[in-house]
């Protein structure tokens, strides 16, 4: 399988919930599922809200293997140790941001826009990330993003250096609906409701990650012993 920059898979995206204990167990229970990515998304908080959950999340990602981003703030992300950030239109210049901080996996939105995402690939983004795609109950106005859409991204980020740059596909994504978008072309899918919000965290975390594993290699047919 071709090599990414950011993780094939279930990119969890959390929910607005102040209780940060029961965020730091649902966040197990999706990386039991089979959870790859988090982002912290705390858009509307105390700047000091945000930091006391990014702290808590940052160690209990390396424990579990996830790589753990921020949404919007990467001097955040450097304070805490996090992996990554990720950028929206208004967050900052991404050229910038990687030239401060050449480490971080550094992730744009691109909302339904192919040539903005060029444009990021173009600036050092580790994975453009199209949506909504399917209705979404987080931001009920976004743009929407056709499935068409995730074939031009695939050929774009492939015609970039391996290890490629990933494609992400947000908004509205369900257990139901993953495969779809899986079949399209994304690498990941970013979830919120879908997973956090679901009866069964881990169980919806692993329907969403089944998609993007590997097909298992048909068995070779058994030869009779008497041949």
């Amino acid at each position: 399988m071709t090599s990414l920059r950011f993780p094939r898979g279930l990119y969890g995206v959390t929910p607005e919930w102040d209780d940060t204990g029961r965020l730091l167990r649902a966040v197990e229970q999706a990386a039991a599922g089979g959870m790859r990515s988090l982002q912290l998304r705390r858009k509307d908080v105390p700047a000091a809200t945000r930091r006391a959950q990014a702290q808590a999340l940052a160690p209990l990602c390396r424990e579990l293997g996830v790589v753990f981003l921020i949404n919007d703030h990467w001097e955040l992300a450097l304070e805490v140790g996090a992996d990554g950030v990720h950028l929206g239109r208004d967050d900052g210049d991404l050229a910038q941001v990687r030239a401060q901080a050449p480490d971080l996996i550094i992730g744009a939105s691109c909302y339904d826009d192919i040539e903005r995402a060029r444009a990021m690939l173009d600036a050092g983004a580790d994975y453009i990330a199209f949506g909504a795609v399917f209705p979404s109950p987080t931001k009920p106005a976004a743009v929407r993003a056709p499935l068409s859409l995730f074939a031009q991204a695939l050929q774009l980020a492939r015609s970039r250096p391996a290890p490629r740059p990933a494609v992400v596909a947000i908004g509205g994504i369900t257990p139901s609906n993953a495969p779809l978008v899986a079949q399209a072309g994304a690498d990941a899918v970013a979830v919120i409701t879908g997973v956090f919000e679901a009866p069964d965290v881990g169980r919806a975390a692993a329907e969403c990650s089944r998609p993007f594993l590997p097909t298992p290699a048909p068995e070779p047919p058994r030869r009779d012993p008497a041949d």
